[in-house]
């Protein structure tokens, strides 16, 4: 490592960039101690001030896990970085709720495929279990959230892709909104029924090793989904 500005970057994006590459030259993975702040303020002829705004922000994107009175060590990939995003973009009308779900819809169709392909034993009877427990929920609008968001998180971890479960799980703070604003717009309780009935088949569709099922399940479930989540949008523009 070396020291100086003159590539015209700021010495705390030096730093940062410099404990990324100390990660990456040492192949250091999940968990790994990195050296302290003192030893990087040493080796890039910068203070322990700059180094600890480093670290807060490397810690802030969860690239490392800075807990006080133990060494900083290698993070995991973690969806509230993509959440933070999705959520400022919404925020600042440069994406909306409905391109979310189109993205949503591109990625959970693949996703059911794959965890209808890779899924275990265990994973197929969790799958199941929280496609009851929306059932078992009723009119429980907040539980019904709760299992939903369980549910397409458990059919990611299925996929046996990392990348798709954070990606997955990003999407969770604005489910925690889009479900119960679309279940409000389900005013009957055959349209309840047909929303639980759609997480059902998908459910065992995937517990079946059934990917084409899978595919035409989820696919199923976001057209009405979809359709449900521009009505509430509608519905709140009046």
């Amino acid at each position: 490592m070396s020291g100086g500005a003159s590539d015209g970057r700021s010495l705390v994006h030096q730093a940062v960039q410099a404990v990324r590459d100390h990660i990456k030259d040492n192949d250091l993975k999940v968990g790994d101690t990195l050296p302290g702040e003192g030893f990087f303020a040493e080796a890039l002829g910068v203070s322990r001030a700059v180094m600890r705004e480093a670290f807060g922000a490397l810690a802030a994107l969860k690239l490392i896990d800075v807990a006080n009175g133990r060494r900083a060590r290698v993070g995991a990939l973690d969806g509230s970085v993509m959440a933070a995003s999705l959520d400022h973009g919404v925020a600042t009308s440069q994406i909306s709720i409905t391109d979310i779900w189109d993205v949503r819809r591109t990625l959970e169709v693949r996703i059911a495929v794959l965890a209808a392909t890779e899924r275990t034993d265990e994973e197929a009877a969790r799958i199941i279990a929280l496609a009851d427990a929306m059932v078992a929920a009723g009119d429980d609008s907040d539980q019904v959230t709760r299992h939903d968001i369980a549910l397409h998180e458990a059919i990611a971890g299925a996929s046996h892709n990392a990348l798709f479960l954070q990606i997955v799980r990003s999407f969770g703070p604005m489910m925690t909104m889009a479900v119960p604003a679309a279940w409000r717009t389900r005013d009957t309780p055959e349209l309840r029924r047909k929303m639980l009935v759609h997480h059902r088949v998908l459910a065992q569709a995937i517990a079946d090793r059934d990917p084409a099922a899978a595919r035409a399940a989820m696919d199923t479930h976001f057209d009405a989904s979809i359709d449900d989540l521009l009505e509430s949008i509608d519905q709140s523009a009046v």
